[in-house]
């Protein structure tokens, strides 16, 4: 996992930290439907563009995820695509949430993690659990 890894032009190591939170905080991640559609949407993001899950945990009212990303996306770039793919698909599978505008808030948590501190931010989302 802490293994530099590389593209054509670049040698890097991006590990990124995300939480981010319902809006209203609502427990709407309790649903085992959503919560899969969710975990399946953020598979597919990441093998569409070039990103690696390390450990991911939701809870009721909010998301860790904790990745290794390219070089080419920046934190919030990758944030954008992730909230904004996965509550289009959840207002499209669940129409009766009448989800119009926002499903989550627009702040969200990324904290750039080093090489000697991904093991340690793993087992923590890991123990959320």
């Amino acid at each position: 996992m802490n293994t530099y890894k590389r593209t054509r032009y670049a040698k890097f190591l991006l590990n990124y930290h995300f939480i981010w939170i319902s809006k209203y905080r609502k427990h709407i991640l309790n649903n085992p439907e959503i919560k899969q559609l969710t975990l399946d949407t953020i598979k597919e993001l990441a093998e569409t563009h070039n990103f690696e899950v390390l450990a991911t945990e939701i809870m009721p009212n909010h998301i860790h995820l904790f990745i290794l990303a390219l070089p080419k996306y920046s934190s919030s770039k990758l944030m954008n695509i992730i909230k904004g793919t996965t509550k289009r698909r959840i207002s499209k599978h669940f129409p009766e949430l009448n989800i119009k505008s926002s499903f989550w808030t627009r702040a969200y948590f990324v904290a750039t993690v080093g090489s000697f501190s991904s093991e340690t931010i793993q087992q923590y989302i890991e123990n959320k659990r």
